[in-house]
């Protein structure tokens, strides 16, 4: 009897605090498959639901959420390999994926407002309110979540999702807006956009290169996922009428604009592969080859009959056109079952490579070296 009352105790007591706390994911970092001569470890972990990075020209890496509603600030004090101390800056937001740091403020895009941390590396411990730079995105959570960074031309980059799976929804959805921060004007870049959460700047031309979710409920091989160049404002990149190459929509296709011109995808990466998080690669860790990569990371497939992604990958990009794709690092996924989620990525000073895991709520630093 004393033992029936024990179990049913524990059993409330799992039943409790199993969804507060959840089921942390074990790393395996022995799993990971990598080229000849690189490493990857640990950075920092206890973060979870990690995923955008951004960096502070004196180290500060701060750290994005979407569903826990928290911002982390990681510092490495003794500037080695390992992160050694991490705030939580903020709590209770909603779904502060984006965060970019500029002239000594922290950026935080939440679903519907742009908010301003002035100062932030002074007052890690204790930010303060912080101001509401923008408030007018809309509300709808479906795709809500943002990546955000500014751009060469100082103008803060702010994607807005399409509020559905496909659906025709008009202005300011499945766009790539455009924030001018000390006036609060907001102009759109690029429309067609159903849902990027990464982007970059190419080196040497400025031009903007974005990865795009495609849509779902067209079967496991389509459309594919998509890689984007826009040099220049006013393209229109296919949603909800085309999607990847030469996908019509079979709902949407023949509503498609006679006027309206659509430019293609850079390159195709797969159906349901999620391509978050991309950077070009200009460290000098590396070898030369990976000089001018976009380094990409897929978040992995969640409807698929047969699980794809769940790794990172470099393109190779030749006279301003990708030109292929390579397997850079795999292994969080194990057959069916994936134990971590790549999200975001960020080249470091000293040219490593920082990848967030919000599965795992871990970042990992993969490095090189020829010896």
């Amino acid at each position: 009897m004393v033992t029936k009352i024990k179990l049913t105790f524990l059993i409330v007591l799992l039943t409790i605090f199993l969804p507060i706390t959840g089921c942390r994911a074990k790393i395996a970092l022995d799993l990971i498959e990598l080229p000849p001569g690189f490493t990857i470890e640990l950075y920092a972990d206890n973060l979870p639901g990690a995923r955008s990075l951004a960096l502070s020209p004196n180290g500060t890496l701060f750290v994005g959420t979407r569903d826990k509603g928290v911002v982390y600030a990681v510092t490495n004090l003794n500037g080695d390999q390992r992160a050694k101390k991490i705030r939580i800056l903020a709590r209770g937001l909603n779904m502060p994926n984006g965060v970019a740091f500029h002239n000594g403020a922290l950026y935080v895009a939440e679903v519907n407002r742009i908010l301003k941390y002035a100062g932030i590396e002074k007052t890690l411990d204790s930010p303060g309110r912080p101001q509401v730079i923008y408030d007018q995105l809309p509300r709808d959570n479906h795709h809500g979540w943002k990546f955000i960074r500014f751009g060469p031309d100082g103008l803060l980059y702010v994607p807005v999702g399409a509020p559905c799976n496909i659906c025709e929804p008009g202005d300011p959805y499945a766009a790539i807006l455009r924030l001018r921060p000390e006036t609060s004007k907001m102009e759109v870049f690029a429309r067609g956009v159903r849902n990027t959460v990464g982007f970059d700047w190419q080196p040497g031309t400025g031009t903007l290169w974005f990865t795009d979710n495609g849509r779902d409920r067209l079967g496991d091989d389509l459309p594919s996922d998509e890689l984007n160049h826009a040099p220049r404002a006013g393209m229109h990149f296919g949603y909800p009428y085309l999607h990847a190459s030469r996908v019509i929509d079979p709902k949407y296709g023949d509503k498609l604009p006679p006027e309206l011109v659509v430019t293609p995808p850079a390159f195709e990466l797969g159906a349901h592969v999620a391509p978050l998080g991309m950077r070009f690669y200009q460290g000098e860790m590396f070898p030369e080859k990976y000089r001018g990569r976009i380094f990409l990371a897929e978040h992995g497939s969640w409807n698929r009959s047969s699980k794809v992604g769940y790794r990172l990958v470099s393109v190779v990009v030749e006279g301003g056109k990708a030109t292929r794709q390579e397997v850079f690092a795999r292994g969080w996924l194990q057959g069916e079952k994936a134990w971590g989620r790549p999200v975001d990525l960020l080249v470091m000073p000293d040219g490593s490579l920082l990848v967030s895991d919000d599965r795992a709520g871990v970042i990992y630093r993969i490095s090189y070296s020829a010896d």
